[in-house]
């Protein structure tokens, strides 16, 4: 009997181990993926990430671990796990020698579809990722983009409810890669769970709703983008006066603040909370001062991803760092 996860996590691991040889890529890590949501896992070349994507797709045995995937043990039901994810690896699965529209059929094969549901549904599929009018022309002759378009619509032919998707937009130019993001969140909206494995900071903020950030086979945090960028230090509030008179009484005021005399202008640290926020504008109302600008500074997650992975860099690549299928 297949024991299963409480349905509203799609992925679950508790204790996930690999080694290779005398490395230890993965050390004891938990993990624990909502349905219906983008998870993003974050880390320096090497720190594992293909490694772990390998894992929880079945393709990689893990050295130690409980671990569930789409409500299935992944060490007993290896072949439930497969049936129910799509995976779309760093290196596309696109077969070059191939139109679009053969990949997609020879996918439908691969699922074992009926001839008939298969080319309706890589016809339909070819529609939504908008790849219609190139579906007879050799994949060669596609551009980056529409290659990785029709990889994820490859992933989509067995219609998976949890996708793992490996630095899927490493090498796109910044309009393919704004369409990819519409794509994700056009799949998480129909309430598909992706994993996200990406070294694009900005990436992770625009998708995430939860990021963990690996680090010497460890996770060095995780989080919501705001809860992490909570985490390091620079965080302020900046308060800006046009009446003299009014900076210097709560420059006078707030000697933690740090003053620029010439802006007329306070930085006061602060975390950013409501709570911070709140007591400031206390302040200001019960001393009677008024600011004439007020704003929220805090540490983006290039800030965060630097602080958490600064102590070293690893100096080898993940062992596992192949195409991902």
């Amino acid at each position: 009997m297949t024991t299963t996860t409480p349905h509203s996590l799609a992925i679950t691991a508790k204790g996930l181990r690999k080694a290779y040889g005398d490395k230890t890529v993965l050390d004891g890590i938990d993990l624990a993926v909502p349905t219906g949501t983008v998870f993003a896992l974050l880390g320096p070349n090497g720190a594992g990430k293909t490694t772990a994507v390998k894992i929880l797709s079945t393709l990689v045995t893990p050295d130690a671990g409980d671990l569930h995937v789409a409500g299935h043990d992944l060490t007993t039901h290896p072949q439930a796990v497969r049936a129910a994810i799509g995976v779309t690896g760093q290196f596309s699965a696109v077969d070059n020698l191939i139109t679009g529209e053969e990949n997609m059929l020879l996918m439908a094969d691969l699922h074992h579809l009926p001839t008939h549901e298969g080319r309706q549904v890589a016809t339909e599929l070819l529609a939504r990722f908008d790849l219609t009018d190139a579906a007879s022309k050799p994949a060669s002759t596609y551009s980056g983009g529409m290659k990785r378009r029709l990889d994820i619509a490859m992933t989509l032919v067995g219609n998976p409810r949890i996708i793992f998707l490996d630095e899927p937009t490493t090498g796109l130019d910044p309009r393919s890669r704004h369409t990819m993001w519409g794509i994700i969140r056009t799949l998480v909206a129909d309430g598909v769970t992706v994993f996200l494995t990406t070294q694009y900071l900005e990436e992770a903020d625009e998708l995430a709703d939860r990021i963990a950030v690996l680090h010497n086979g460890t996770l060095a945090a995780e989080g919501s983008a705001e809860e992490l960028k909570r985490l390091v230090p620079g965080g302020h509030v900046r308060l800006r006066f046009t009446d003299p008179d009014a900076y210097r009484s709560a420059a006078t005021a707030l000697r933690e603040g740090t003053r620029n005399d010439e802006a007329l202008s306070l930085q006061i640290p602060s975390d950013g909370s409501q709570r911070e926020l709140r007591a400031i504008l206390d302040w200001l109302d019960a001393t009677g001062i008024e600011a004439d600008e007020l704003t929220v500074h805090t540490p983006d997650l290039d800030d965060v991803f630097f602080a958490l992975t600064s102590s070293s860099v690893p100096s080898q690549a993940d062992p596992s760092k192949e195409t991902v299928r």
